[in-house]
């Protein structure tokens, strides 16, 4: 919006749109090993200085001879429908999902954040994966390796590359080509 004053000054007012989205992190069960508590908290704290970012922890669900794998992703699936809101951009953690370098997580992130999904939320999986709900739900599926690990062990890997992706798209010197 341009206003001329009388004495010919131009005021030019300008309306930016502000984007303010929110990475969730949604994990099934509680990480029980120390070290790793502690370094998913250490990049938990540096993703913070770029961006609100949460790990959210459904409560595990202990497999009983009653309980198939079945039900029990039906289960952890409900558990982490009612966490998610309709505009969220939900990725998940797959093994089968796309495969990426960092670099090229970074540009997909970048890309990700001027969209208008006001929170990306990124899920992993129980012991057993995803029901068919949580896959229906999602937009995309990311793998972090072809290899496999841990459950509790991709927390820490994941976390560290959303760092290491924050830092390449700020120029910081953590990652070295």
């Amino acid at each position: 919006m341009s206003k001329i004053c009388s004495n010919d000054c131009i005021f030019v007012v300008e309306t930016y749109r502000i984007l303010i989205m929110n990475i969730i992190l949604i994990v099934v069960g509680k990480t029980d090993e120390e070290w790793l508590s502690k370094g998913i908290e250490e990049y938990k704290t540096r993703i913070g200085r770029f961006i609100r970012f949460d790990i959210q922890v459904i409560p595990d669900l202990k497999k009983t001879r009653n309980t198939n794998t079945e039900v029990q992703k039906t289960l952890e699936g409900e558990r982490i429908l009612k966490l998610l809101r309709p505009s969220d951009e939900v990725v998940l953690l797959d093994e089968k999902g796309a495969g990426m370098s960092s670099s090229d997580m970074a540009s997909w992130l970048e890309k990700r954040l001027t969209q208008s999904a006001k929170r990306l939320v990124f899920i992993i999986g129980g012991p057993y994966g995803f029901s068919p709900e949580i896959y229906g739900r999602a937009s995309e599926k990311l793998s972090l390796s072809r290899m496999t690990f841990s459950h509790q062990m991709v927390r820490l890997i994941f976390t560290e590359q959303l760092y290491r992706a924050f830092s390449i798209i700020n120029n910081l010197p953590y990652h070295h080509d």
